[in-house]
C-alpha cells in the first residue's frame, strides 16, 4: 500500500489536528476551572458588559472586571487552538477525499470541509475583534453601581 500526494498531506493534517485539538481540550479545562464572577453567569452579560465597552458606555465595576475576563480569555495563543482544530479538521476532510477519489473529478461532497473552514475563519476575526478592546480598558474607570432598569 502506497500514500500519495494526497495521503501523506492527509497523514499531516490529522497529526496537526490531534495537536490542536488536544491543546483546545486542556484549554477549555482551564476555562472551566475558573470561578464564576458577577454577571459572568447572566443571559446575554457578557455580550452587554463588551457592548458597553465598545460604545465607551459607562459602566459598573462588575462589567469592567467581566471585560477584562473575557478580553483576557479571547487574547490567550491557547484559545487560538480551537479554531485552528475545526480550520485542520476541514483541510484533513478535503485531503482525505481528494486521496479517495485517486485523480477522479471532486464532486460537492469533498469541498465540505470548507465548511468548518469558514466557521474557524468567522471565530478568529470574532476573538480579534474582542482582543482589540484591550485598548479600551485603561481608559474606562467604573461607575458606582447603578440600579439596572431593566
Amino acid at each position: 500500500m502506497s500514500l500519495g500526494l494526497w495521503g501523506v498531506l492527509t497523514i499531516v493534517a490529522l497529526a496537526f489536528e490531534v495537536v490542536f485539538a488536544s491543546l483546545a481540550f486542556i484549554y477549555t479545562r482551564r476555562l472551566l476551572r475558573l470561578g464564576a464572577i458577577p454577571m459572568s453567569d447572566d443571559v446575554g452579560g457578557y455580550q452587554k458588559a463588551l457592548r458597553k465597552l465598545r460604545e465607551d458606555e459607562p459602566m459598573t465595576q462588575d462589567e469592567v472586571d467581566l471585560a477584562k475576563r473575557i478580553i483576557d480569555i479571547r487574547r490567550s495563543p491557547m484559545a487560538y487552538t480551537i479554531p485552528a482544530a475545526f480550520m485542520t479538521m476541514g483541510i484533513f476532510y478535503i485531503l482525505g477525499s481528494m486521496e479517495y477519489l485517486h485523480g477522479a473529478t471532486p464532486s460537492e461532497r469533498t469541498f465540505l470541509g470548507v465548511i468548518p473552514m469558514f466557521t474557524s475563519t468567522n471565530l478568529i476575526i470574532q476573538m480579534r475583534k474582542t482582543a482589540r478592546l484591550k485598548k479600551r480598558l485603561p481608559k474606562v474607570s467604573p461607575m458606582a453601581e447603578a440600579v439596572d432598569p431593566g
